[in-house]
């Protein structure tokens, strides 16, 4: 499915709270709740070539998998970073210097398939601002938190949203929404 005009996707699991992962970046609390591995996952994944991701995200993933299980292999991989540079073979690493908002504008130019934009409150921020997030597919997990990395970060955003579907996981309660655009 190749399209002109990709949808950008925020595709995540969050506590009821609100939170991403605790303040130590830890995601115990997520991967213990029943039904993460039954999710709508693999057919979100099977609809995205492209994956925008803060460092933060991407040293969790590795911390956890090892550098070669990286589990986005064969999809376009972008990690925005203030201290990491250059390219590996599973991701590039776009510096501190560039927009955010114009980089992604362009990926969504070109054509392919949607674009994911996986955890990090700091690389979401400014798509957000900027109303570039065309949907949000959010996972609820049965945890509160209290503190920790929140999804939603202080922003200068108004989105209207339209839901699309509710969906249940055993534990997990999946809200799909789009961007309303007037």
């Amino acid at each position: 499915m190749m399209t002109e005009n990709r949808k950008l996707v925020f595709y995540g699991a969050i506590s009821v709270d609100g939170y991403l992962a605790k303040e130590d970046d830890a995601l115990d609390w997520l991967y213990e709740t029943e039904g993460g591995d039954e999710t709508g996952y693999a057919d979100f994944y099977a609809t995205v070539d492209t994956i925008l991701m803060g460092r933060r995200t991407y040293e969790q993933i590795v911390s956890v998998l090892s550098p070669e299980h990286f589990p986005y292999a064969g999809k376009e991989c972008y990690v925005f970073s203030r201290t990491l540079e250059g390219d590996n073979q599973f991701v590039k690493f776009v510096g501190h210097d560039r927009d955010i908002v114009q980089f992604t504008k362009s990926l969504k130019t070109q054509p392919g398939q949607h674009i994911w934009m996986v955890g990090g409150g700091d690389v979401l921020r400014p798509l957000i601002d900027a109303q570039m997030v065309d949907e949000f597919i959010i996972q609820i997990a049965p945890s509160i938190l209290g503190r920790g990395l929140p999804l939603f970060l202080p922003s200068h955003a108004d989105l209207r949203l339209k839901l699309l579907a509710v969906r249940q996981f055993q534990q997990f309660a999946e809200l799909h929404y789009e961007q309303r655009r007037f």
